[in-house]
């Protein structure tokens, strides 16, 4: 690789703490609608809208001028805040002209984790010029002992409210776990 070549990847690299952080969302309040399901009331379930840097670690990352894209390969953990993903393979995608993130695609064995929140499915995408996070594949998600499982998982992280699809043959499932008369009191 020459060394023009080396310093691009690495201006990539060093700059992916500037692109990855999200702009200010703007603040809207959405209805649940018929059928849809709310996952939590608190905003932001995976990555939010914070301006918070973004740490990741993996076996490799590679940079790719080309595709406007950072891929993270191997053991992937990235951290923000509150928030832990782990998954298989990381590829943040953004735009070449103004290098600001566009979306970011997890793949494989992929959990999300944020206090007593967790997710898992086998894909999950992060669009964030929509504010919204999409789980693929067998998406679980558990708040406390409260679990609603589906094929697909949807979320506006601005209007605060999700959808659920089941797969082909199966229907989404949901486990409420009502609190307890002594919660109720207080």
């Amino acid at each position: 690789m020459n060394k023009g070549k080396r310093i691009g990847l690495l201006v990539i690299i060093l700059s992916l703490s500037l692109f990855l952080i999200p702009g200010k969302a703007q603040e809207k309040k959405g209805a649940v609608k018929g059928g849809e399901k709310r996952i939590s009331s608190s905003k932001g379930f995976g990555f939010t809208t914070t301006r918070a840097p973004i740490d990741i670690t993996s076996d490799t990352v590679e940079g790719d001028q080309k595709q406007n894209t950072i891929t993270f390969r191997g053991n992937v953990v990235a951290k923000q805040e509150n928030t832990t993903l782990y998954a298989n393979l990381l590829v943040v995608h953004y735009d070449g002209e103004t290098r600001k993130l566009k979306e970011i695609v997890a793949t494989g064995n992929v959990k999300v984790v944020q206090l007593n929140r967790r997710a898992t499915c086998q894909r999950a995408t992060f669009f964030q010029n929509e504010n919204k996070i999409v789980l693929d594949g067998d998406a679980v998600v558990r708040e406390g002992d409260n679990v609603i499982r589906g094929e697909r998982v949807v979320y506006f992280i601005d209007e605060e409210r999700s959808f659920v699809e089941g797969g082909k043959g199966s229907r989404v499932t949901t486990t409420i776990v009502p609190s307890s008369k002594e919660e109720g009191k207080k």
